[in-house]
């Protein structure tokens, strides 16, 4: 196949309307910048492209929530997003923004000329209105209860507990987030862009073109929109706050933030070119650039389906391939920035890279592990302790170690410099390792163009741990035992040393090529040590078996790694508990997935001692009171009777259960759980839930015989 003569990469434009969290790296701007990095170093034509989306409704609901304008929400988060985005080594050749003059432009001309090409249809349809605030509602303005979940407080395009994508319509006794009222209908006007009449080409185009390239979980969702059949779609809204509609009878209105949004990917290349003194055109308009979208699954809908019509329709190349990612739970459940459950990007910046010396090589640990437990095809889940195997199991063990013992050994043994291969000594242990080198370049390749990122980095490591074996297998300390009259190792033992020394010098070497597309200032600190410039981690050396030239200096060995501790895991874990804890606490509408106490506590928990099981203080008890949590529609307040005492406790199930049917409920209780405040009253305890099949929680039960206070083993 024809290489591509460029390549434009896109990442989704996150929304500036707050911190993103690590799922949202592990998403869509990691896979991007290792495919990026590859890219560049095989010096391909690539331009990598990104912005903040800074309009839509979620920017005026923070705005509100944070007393401020919308302007300056957009400001705020927009340097956020691009300085965390930096500090994790994700390279951009352009973070823009859609608030830009050039994207309004833009946008509004890409409307113009599918307006007036009549691409677009006109309708007047009804729209929830608030009657109060004297305002259409956006979907993001309107909640109510989830047809799927029941979830009280879905919004009016996702239900952001079960994932579903609703339309406001769907809302069972829907209200308006401006006022609490329940919206009435109104008449009103706006552009559509008629799917429906584009099914015919976006089916051939998906599910018989790229039928065999594209991932299954992007095709089967495009599928399943097919097979539904496309309604038009809107795209304009009555906003005061976006890209203006260009049409003088529009006053009021703006584009849809769906439609505006991945223009952005085109104002953002103009703006490169006009800064880099190219062209934009051929990056959007010849068919011979690869253009490839990298997004996260909730997003596959508007690259494969919607854009792509706009964009055929504009006259502009469609993308090549969408290599779409699934989600990254945290500790056992859903990641949420909203429910506290999450690892802000700029919490992990604070906590490991701002705060020591060397905090590149903790950049390095979180992209090693977020690409290891990437979700490719299925959602996948990022634990500490996983974090601290992988770093302290891998790229400590494995990786660092066979580096560091080269290193030392090399400075021990010969001088400090590159020893020669010997050829005429040479064995198959040798042979093999400078073969294994050769066919992990070639397995890699093919791994990065598949977009099977996990499996390449897997080959890196796999590598280094062929190195570790082989320098196990060759023992050079033991070799150079065999010493001479001069009391050096006799010849025939240090030419072997050379040998053993050599290979794993020039697996070094080619390890930093194979590792710079994934740890990127990994590769660099390799490079230092090694004495040698970045024009070595270009793609075309690796695989060779003469990087490092015979008889050169090297500096001395350094750790590319550090061992995380326990200490600093079980910090992270209390951590993450007692912010989901303290925001469920301060925002009553939060909606949990299940209690307050299992929702922060409920994860997926590494393997433990009896002696720490034993430290649990499990106790029967019966529930002979319960009230509601004054604003706190989610907590009971309950007084249980535990045989010598009695005990208060608050429980996030008012939800679930009414008060008084529950007045008598034999439980299990957690009766040595450190006291908690919760809504200003102390909580003494934690009663042991579980959840059925439908999502209810039951109470984990308690024989009705056994007296109060039993104790529970």
């Amino acid at each position: 196949m024809k290489s591509p003569k460029r390549y434009l990469i896109t990442s989704a434009l996150p929304y500036a309307n707050g911190p993103k969290h690590i799922g949202h790296l592990a998403g869509a701007y990691l896979p991007a910048d290792i495919y990026v990095r590859y890219l560049r170093a095989q010096k391909r034509d690539v331009v990598y492209v990104c912005g903040s989306d800074e309009h839509g409704a979620a920017i005026t609901i923070q705005a509100l929530k944070e007393g401020t304008t919308p302007k300056a929400i957009v400001d705020k988060y927009h340097a956020m997003l691009e300085s965390n985005m930096h500090d994790l080594g994700i390279s951009f050749d352009i973070y823009h923004r859609t608030s830009a003059p050039i994207h309004h432009e833009t946008a509004q001309e890409f409307f113009t000329a599918l307006n007036e090409k009549g691409d677009l249809q006109l309708k007047e349809t009804e729209q929830y209105y608030d009657e109060e605030a004297k305002t259409f509602l956006a979907d993001r303005y309107i909640i109510g209860t989830c047809p799927i979940c029941s979830n009280e407080n879905a919004y009016g395009d996702q239900c952001e507990k079960c994932g579903t994508s609703l339309s406001p319509e769907q809302l069972i006794k829907p209200r308006s987030t401006l006022s609490g009222n329940a919206p009435s209908k109104k008449t009103t006007t706006h552009w559509y862009l008629p799917l429906d009449k584009h099914e015919d080409f976006l089916r051939k185009w998906i599910l018989e073109d790229h039928k065999s390239d594209w991932k299954t979980n992007v095709l089967g969702q495009c599928k399943g929109w097919l097979d539904n059949g496309l309604q038009p779609r809107a795209v304009t809204r009555d906003l005061d706050w976006g890209v203006a509609v260009p049409l003088p009878d529009a006053t009021g209105k703006v584009l849809y933030v769906w439609f505006d949004a991945p223009i952005g990917y085109i104002s953002a290349t103009k703006q490169w070119a006009k800064d880099n003194n190219r062209d934009w055109k051929p990056y959007w308009e010849d068919k011979e650039t690869k253009l490839v979208h990298f997004i996260g699954k909730d997003n596959i809908v508007f690259h494969c389906i919607i854009f792509p019509v706009m964009l055929q329709l504009h006259g502009n190349i469609l993308p090549d391939n969408v290599p779409s990612n699934e989600f990254m739970n945290l500790e056992g459940d859903k990641m949420s920035t909203s429910r506290g459950w999450s690892i802000e990007m700029e919490e992990y910046i604070n906590d490991f890279v701002k705060k020591e010396n060397g905090g590149d090589m903790m950049v390095d640990a979180l992209r090693y592990y977020l690409a290891a437990i990437a979700p490719e095809t299925k959602d996948s889940e990022f634990t500490w302790k996983g974090f601290q195997d992988a770093l302290n199991s891998e790229l400590v063990a494995i990786f660092g170690n066979f580096v560091n013992r080269t290193f030392v050994l090399m400075h021990k043994l010969c001088k400090g410099k590159v020893p020669p291969l010997h050829e005429s000594i040479t064995d198959e242990l040798d042979k093999k390792l400078l073969a294994d080198i050769q066919q992990a370049k070639k397995n890699i390749e093919v791994h990065i163009e598949g977009y099977k990122f996990r499996d390449a980095l897997f080959e890196v490591i796999d590598l280094a741990r062929k190195g570790n074996k082989y320098m196990q297998d060759k023992e050079p300390w033991i070799v150079a035992k065999n010493i001479g009259e001069d009391g050096n190792p006799t010849l025939e033992a240090q030419q072997k040393i050379d040998n053993c020394l050599h290979v794993c010098l020039q697996l070094t070497a080619n390890l930093a090529v194979l590792i710079n597309p994934f740890l990127p200032f990994t590769a660099k600190k390799l490079c230092t040590m090694m004495k040698v410039v970045d024009k070595m981690l270009e793609w075309e050396n690796a695989g060779k078996s003469t990087l490092l030239s015979v008889g050169y200096s090297l500096r001395a060995p350094e750790l590319l790694f550090r061992k995380l501790e326990d200490t600093e895991v079980s910090e992270q874990i209390e951590k993450l508990k007692n912010k989901s804890i303290q925001l469920m606490e301060a925002t009553p509408n939060n909606q949990p997935s299940a209690n307050i106490e299992t929702a922060a506590t409920e994860q997926k928990k590494s393997m433990i001692q009896f002696d720490d099981f034993a430290k649990v203080d499990l106790k029967t008890g019966t529930i002979i009171a319960a009230e509601k949590v004054e604003k706190a529609d989610k907590l009971l307040k309950l007084e249980v009777d535990l045989g010598v005492e009695k005990r208060t406790i608050v429980s996030g199930i008012a939800l679930h259960f009414e008060p008084s049917a529950i007045i008598g409920q034999k439980v299990v209780v957690v009766t040595n759980l450190a006291p908690r405040k919760m809504r200003g009253i102390e909580s003494n305890g934690m009663i042991l839930m579980a959840e059925n099949a439908d999502g209810k929680l039951q109470f984990v039960a308690a024989n009705e015989a056994t007296n109060n206070g039993a104790n529970v083993s």
